[in-house]
């Protein structure tokens, strides 16, 4: 490959190379934060970086390796990703061998997490396998490496590792999710009995996944069922998707381990990772006067070498291919795919972890969207994977009559709260003790709404009744009140960083004078059709209400609204419940602007007329 590099970022160090491409760990120039950036060499298919990208923009789940963006130009083509510090399950399992069955439980669940995401969007993986799994610092394995994936009900084209290959893909049959519960099924089996479920050369594995049993009988007898299930020769006798398998894994662990077991196991991972902190790459950097990581670096970076992709340089490095045993079609060789891990801002972790202390900050600021001056290209913002840029639209005037519409004058009055579960970036917990506190508000709360504490001076207004917790990351912190995106809830999104601010102002205010400061050193988009300011009375802060925010959530029964308060430097609130609870939106909105100037309150005129243009916005967004 050439030696051209995205603008705008400095390479620290290669983490692998091969026939195809690169993967580096690059800092941005501006907000110094940390990225992995996959180049591909100038004769390689570009068609393929564009799928991983598409495919990586489009799922917008924790458990799958983020994008930030894809640029190509003449010159060269790479995708920028999140860099993360953790050890590929590999290198675990090469240090470990076998691991306690809570932690191989835990194991598969967060990677089956990050498959039923892509499951969702109708792609299968097809390369599930310990080098594409990250174990970071508290404990919870990702997903990574898309370069293979492809569309459900295409031909599988044989490829895939031949250790964990579905009988399908070894016949060219067609891929489905069950061909990836399949490869999950058989790294769960390695997991926990300290060896594949077979070996041998290629003609031996390819007639034993076509032909032999499974071998159950190498796994706790509580675990047998789940193997058997998972490893059935025919797909339609599988749990047909990632997320099914999910449901069956939780009632199994929960029975044969106790309510705790994912506690139990991710505490056991995050243990096993503290033990391997020094291959950590960002670790290694920070740690290293001569900044190069240390031999052995495991996968700290954010992305691949995609399909055919770069051979890895150090062992336990998974951030830019396999090792000798890598990806195969069939019986013909083709070197690794592999992807950084991710840990997306507000994921929290079940379990504390003991590499808390080496690791904490060693994390911050790996969430940022990066810029990219003059190339071409596609931004992620709210899971598209296509730069698009709408114009706000202007705010109608108030109605004279809305079905949500507030009453005339605002009474001040005292509410109880409801504490709500707070855990920190490595899972702990960080509630507030003690009854939490009345929260003094003028904002009429209607029937079936309540207020929700989740940190001193935060609350949130949402339907009553509901859960509720606050996940702080590296970059920011998110709160979420509902039983499942399907059921409607609201949630809200704080930055902490530079680059996860940047990421709020051009997705609420793509045509502000702050989002120009940024454009001019890169990509500054939006999603968001529609916009309606908020007319405070005063110039600052400034704030928007968003109508149909994209998603790649499931959402509630038609009818329902769907609504967004972006704040300038203050992150966002996000209300998408039905119809019937389009009042606890607007009741929610409007006590996420009156907590956002609490320290210079509004007028009770204007609080008012500020709930009536939310009244209005709420009742538009209908879908």
């Amino acid at each position: 490959m050439n030696g051209w590099r995205v603008p705008g970022f400095t390479t620290v160090r290669e983490l692998g190379e091969g026939g195809q491409g690169a993967v580096v760990l690059a800092r941005h120039d501006t907000a110094g934060t940390l990225v992995a950036i996959k180049y591909v060499a100038s004769d390689a298919d570009r068609a393929v970086l564009r799928h991983e990208a598409a495919m990586l923009g489009r799922t917008g789940s924790p458990h799958v390796a983020r994008l930030f963006q894809l640029v190509e130009t003449d010159e060269g083509a790479a995708i920028v990703m999140e860099a993360v510090d953790g050890v590929p399950l590999r290198t675990v399992l090469q240090r470990e061998g076998a691991l306690a069955p809570e932690a191989a439980l835990a194991i598969l669940k967060g990677s089956l997490l990050g498959l039923a995401a892509a499951h969702e969007l109708g792609v299968v993986h097809r390369d599930y396998k310990p080098a594409n799994v990250v174990v970071p610092p508290d404990g919870r394995s990702k997903l990574i490496d898309f370069g293979i994936a492809v569309t459900a009900g295409r031909e599988s084209g044989g490829a895939g590792t031949p250790a964990y290959m579905a009988p399908e893909q070894w016949r060219r049959g067609v891929a489905t999710p069950a061909t990836d519960v399949y490869a999950a099924t058989c790294v769960f089996f390695e997991c926990v009995a300290g060896r594949r479920p077979f070996s041998g050369s290629l003609p031996v594995l390819e007639n034993a996944h076509l032909n032999e049993p499974p071998p159950v009988e190498a796994v706790p007898e509580a675990l047998r069922p789940l193997v058997g299930h998972g490893m059935a020769k025919d797909p339609a006798l599988r749990p047909p998707s990632a997320a099914d398998f999910v449901t069956e894994l939780e009632a199994v662990a929960s029975a044969a381990y106790g309510p705790d077991w994912e506690r139990r196991g991710v505490r056991a991972l995050a243990a096993s990772a503290a033990a391997l902190a020094s291959l950590f790459p960002i670790a290694a950097l920070v740690g290293s006067s001569g900044g190069a990581a240390g031999a052995g670096a495991g996968v700290g970076a954010g992305a691949g070498a995609g399909a055919g992709g770069a051979a890895s340089t150090a062992a336990g490095t998974s951030a830019a291919g396999t090792s000798a045993a890598g990806t195969s079609a069939a019986g013909t060789s083709a070197a690794g795919t592999s992807a950084a891990g991710t840990s997306a801002a507000g994921t929290s972790a079940a379990g504390t972890s003991a590499a808390a202390t080496a690791s904490q900050g060693l994390l911050a600021s790996t969430t940022a969207k990066v810029a990219v001056g003059v190339v071409a290209t596609a931004l992620v913002a709210g899971g598209a994977a296509t730069a698009r840029h709408y114009v706000a639209s202007p705010s109608p005037k108030p109605r004279a009559k809305s079905s949500a519409a507030p009453s005339p004058t605002a009474t001040v009055q005292l509410i109880a709260s409801h504490q709500c579960k707070v855990t920190d970036p490595f899972g702990g917990d960080q509630t507030p003790k003690g009854a939490p506190p009345k929260v003094r508000t003028g904002v009429r709360l209607p029937a079936g709404a309540t207020v929700y504490r989740f940190a001193q001076g935060e609350y949130v207004v949402g339907p009553a009744g509901q859960d509720c917790s606050r996940s702080i990351g590296n970059s920011s912190a998110s709160t979420t009140i509902g039983r499942g995106a399907a059921a409607g809830g609201v949630s809200t999104y704080s930055p902490f960083s530079i680059g996860s601010f940047n990421i709020s102002t051009c997705l609420y205010f793509p045509d502000s004078p702050e989002a120009a400061k940024i454009r001019r050193s890169g990509e500054c988009t939006s999603d968001l059709r529609v916009r309606r300011p908020l007319d405070l009375g005063r110039p600052s802060p400034k704030m928007v209400v968003g109508l149909n925010p994209g998603t790649t959530e499931a959402a509630p029964p038609s009818p329902y609204v769907s609504v967004v308060l972006g704040i300038m430097n203050g992150g966002s609130l996000t209300c998408r419940l039905p119809q019937a609870q389009a009042e606890v939106c607007v009741a929610a909105l409007t006590f996420g602007v009156e907590r956002a100037t609490a320290k210079k309150p509004l007028p009770p005129a204007a609080l008012v007329r500020v709930q009536r243009q939310i009244a209005d916005a709420v009742a538009a967004s209908k879908r």
